[in-house]
């Protein structure tokens, strides 16, 4: 006699698992419309502080001698230091930003200063700047530079003059300046000549220790960033497209490539020891995965076809900001790959730009529950924003 109840049986448990499974997506799903609408509702952001260049126009054309290319706090978080066209390194305390929460009865009020006002003091530079790094170990008494001569330089603040200056990319641009943790006497540079260099920091003039040219055609390198969690890693972003990462101890080939966008990468920040973000002028910031080199997530909703616009990551938060060509600030979770905050710097003309554009931001990498962003501007403002966690 056949065993009927064999097969029934069978039949169960294939439907079973079958139900099983589809109540298990369903659960995924659920938990990931959970979280993007966490993502979305999470935050309260407001302007707290503007520091204007003082060189605003009635037409509202930007002051281009003003445009701010990169802003960077210091190892403690309470120090910023700005650079850009106007040949001028400023440095800001940046509790003296905050002064007027003591005596202010609104809190939604916004403070209006000048540069002049603001600024400790500043260090005029031989060239334009697009790139400026705090140099670890110096107990943040010395900044890194790159210009737009090719020369990458490093200053004394103590002193406010140049102690250090390498001249080995023939002219071209430098992009991208970036120091080790890993090992903290290397430092990096990219520029337009195709390569990223390597070099010996204790050495006066920088004595090389690689060259790399990561692209195809020699195409340009625009961002170079060591692991800022202190592994052996520097992610390099290429105008041919590219992610690469390479291992310092040997830098003959990538350990990992990243693939996806459409246009020039501009900037490529850690997020964690594996998770990278990356910008392009294609118009989106991509979420990596640098052990398969999967994209997780892209994020869109800003301008972006032709300038560095700035990128920052806030680890502790999962929050990333941006600027964008129509002059607005955004900021996206991690989670979710549209903006949870949008904040317009100034109006536009018709064009969608005329009132200039949002070049450059980062964040205060302090705190879990509240968050500051600080952007600069091609009109030379800089606007600081406060976020809190709804309860």
């Amino acid at each position: 006699m056949k065993n009927l109840s064999t097969k029934f049986h069978r039949h169960s448990h294939h439907h079973t698992q079958e139900s099983q499974n589809q109540l298990e997506k369903e659960a995924i799903e659920e938990e990931q419309e959970q979280q993007e609408e966490k993502a979305r509702c999470e935050w309260d952001f407001s302007l707290t502080t503007i520091v204007s260049s003082g060189n605003n126009n009635i037409s509202n054309t930007p002051a281009i001698s003003d445009a701010l290319g990169v802003i960077e706090f210091d190892q403690t978080n309470s120090i910023i230091a700005t650079g850009g066209i106007a040949r001028k390194i400023r440095i800001y305390n940046f509790k003296s930003l905050f002064a007027h929460e003591n005596t202010s009865q609104n809190a939604h009020e916004i403070t209006c200063l000048d540069h002049a006002r603001a600024c400790d003091y500043y260090i005029c530079t031989p060239a334009k700047l697009s790139s400026i790094r705090w140099k670890p170990r110096s107990d943040g008494r010395v900044l890194g530079s790159g210009d737009y001569d090719g020369v990458v330089m490093e200053y004394s603040l103590e002193r406010r003059i140049p102690i250090f200056e390498r001249d080995e990319h023939g002219g071209r641009r430098v992009w991208s300046v970036d120091y080790s943790l890993w090992d903290p006497v290397l430092g990096a540079s990219g520029s337009d000549d195709g390569t990223m260099q390597m070099w010996d920091t204790r050495c006066e003039s920088g004595e090389g220790v690689a060259t790399v040219q990561p692209g195809v055609g020699r195409s340009a390198v625009c961002c170079v960033e060591f692991n800022p969690f202190g592994g052996p890693i520097v992610a390099v972003g290429c105008a041919d497209r590219r992610v690469y990462g390479y291992d310092i101890r040997m830098t003959g080939d990538p350990v990992f490539v990243l693939d996806g966008h459409r246009k020039t990468v501009t900037y490529i920040k850690f997020l964690d020891n594996v998770t990278l973000v990356s910008a392009s002028i294609d118009g989106c910031l991509k979420l990596w995965d640098s052990d398969n080199s999967n994209v997780i997530r892209s994020y869109k909703g800003h301008v972006n076809s032709r300038s560095f616009i700035g990128l920052s990551v806030w680890r502790n938060g999962g929050l990333l900001g941006c600027g964008s060509e129509n002059n607005k600030v955004f900021v996206y979770d991690r989670r979710w790959g549209e903006p949870i905050w949008v904040h317009e710097s100034n109006p536009v003309g018709r064009d969608g730009c005329g009132g200039g554009f949002v070049s450059s931001v980062c964040w205060r990498q302090v705190e879990e529950d509240q968050c500051t962003l600080v952007a600069g501007g091609s009109d030379g403002d800089l606007q600081v924003f406060q976020g809190r966690r709804k309860s």
